[in-house]
């Protein structure tokens, strides 16, 4: 058994080794070419965050002021789309429109990547029975009225993804702000069609409850 071993070990470990080897080689490039690329960017990202944006969101992103949305912790890509579709005129902001438009875009992916890697913090939540009630119908929504989760698209956990944006811990203030400006067609490009919908078939009381329930996460 142990000679068996020695010669399978001598057939099998050369290449083996060989691809460790050529792997290795390309992480330690990898680090040379893209580390100092990659250092460079983030530097730049944070400046930009510290000069522009940190007054509404926060240097790390978890804005202390409610009309302004937390950006700890969403997605990266979802961050650059937004950034990309106030610049066209497709998303509208008197605030981030201007400022969106003075940012070269080539930084949008270091700061969507700045934003990402932050910590999101939670709120607090000050109506338990709003928030049970916001819960139920977040996670299963109204089959009966044609409400769908809110799960299905922004995560059970509220974390959302590249196409939908994270809510957990959001600013209830400013969850509800947007829900009303869907309601009122205020966000009315192609995308938002579906959220639309959503805010029309909802009443005062279930987007405030919803809110209070994201808060909390």
């Amino acid at each position: 058994m142990p000679s068996d071993y020695h010669s399978a070990d001598r057939n099998v470990l050369p290449g083996a080794c060989h691809s460790s080897i050529r792997f290795q080689v390309a992480a330690m490039l990898g680090l040379l070419i893209g580390g100092p690329a990659l250092a460079g960017d983030a530097d730049k990202a944070r400046g930009i965050v510290a000069e522009v944006c940190s007054a509404c969101h926060g240097m790390d992103g978890n804005s202390v002021i409610p009309n302004f949305p937390k950006l700890a912790g969403r997605h990266p890509e979802y961050l650059v789309r937004e950034l990309k579709e106030f610049v066209s005129g497709t998303r509208k902001s008197a605030v981030m429109t201007p400022i969106a438009a003075k940012l070269d875009p080539d930084d949008f992916k270091a700061l969507g990547e700045y934003f990402g890697a932050q910590k999101p913090t939670s709120g607090q939540v000050l109506d338990q029975k709003a928030a049970a009630s916001g819960m139920k119908l977040y996670q299963d929504g109204d089959e009966e009225r044609g409400v769908p989760s809110c799960a299905g698209c922004h995560s059970s956990d509220g974390a959302g993804s590249k196409r939908f944006p994270r809510l957990a811990g959001q600013h209830r203030e400013y969850l509800i702000e947007q829900m009303y400006n869907f309601r009122n067609d205020v966000r009315n490009y192609g995308a938002a069609r579906l959220m639309r919908e959503v805010a029309k078939r909802l009443s005062e009381d279930e987007i405030k409850a919803v809110a209070e329930y994201l808060t909390g996460l």
